[in-house]
């Protein structure tokens, strides 16, 4: 394991239910909280584990600050700069605070946007076999077309961070 991996992080883990207008999942949504180590506000130590483990096509900037999804892929973000306050599940869904270090593991389908964030906040995004992603909004013409997306993504075969044996893995193998 590399020395920027906490070996055991707290993991926070919510199921979030089809609202009628985001369909959600009932696979956990995950965070790891402070996963990795950092010394700085170097992205590439995300990139480099991330991609070790085949989560890859990865970008970096923020998260939007609207509620959005992605119906083809389940997504991982690692906050590599400052923090903020992400609402997950839709508008009535939950907000947890997430700061440099930690990782979310949105599965496909649950909504996700910013609520509020340091000006220096910065994560990486990236996602299993290096899927391209699309971006839905929630939008009543985008069902059952996102529904059928959702059903076709496969379980990921690693943990963007600890591999074959994380905690996505021994939370997610259920379904």
């Amino acid at each position: 394991m590399q020395q920027n991996i906490t070996p055991q992080p707290k993991v926070i883990r919510h199921i979030l239910h089809d609202d009628g207008q985001f369909p959600n999942s009932s696979l956990f949504l995950l965070i790891y909280k402070e996963a990795i180590k950092l010394t700085d506000n170097d992205s590439s130590v995300f990139k480099k584990i991330f991609k070790s483990n085949n989560w890859t096509n990865s970008w970096l900037n923020g998260i939007y600050n609207y509620h959005h999804y992605h119906s083809n892929t389940h997504e991982v973000l690692g906050i590599y700069k400052g923090n903020a306050n992400v609402q997950f599940g839709g508008p009535n869904g939950i907000a947890e605070d997430v700061s440099k270090g930690d990782v979310i593991i949105i599965p496909a389908g649950v909504a996700h946007k910013c609520n509020s964030a340091s000006d220096d906040f910065k994560c990486i995004g990236a996602y299993p076999d290096g899927k391209d992603y699309d971006i839905k909004k929630g939008e009543p013409s985008e069902r059952p077309r996102a529904d059928e997306n959702i059903r076709d993504v496969k379980l990921p075969d690693t943990d963007p961070v600890y591999g074959l044996d994380g905690p996505l893995i021994l939370n997610w193998e259920m379904w």
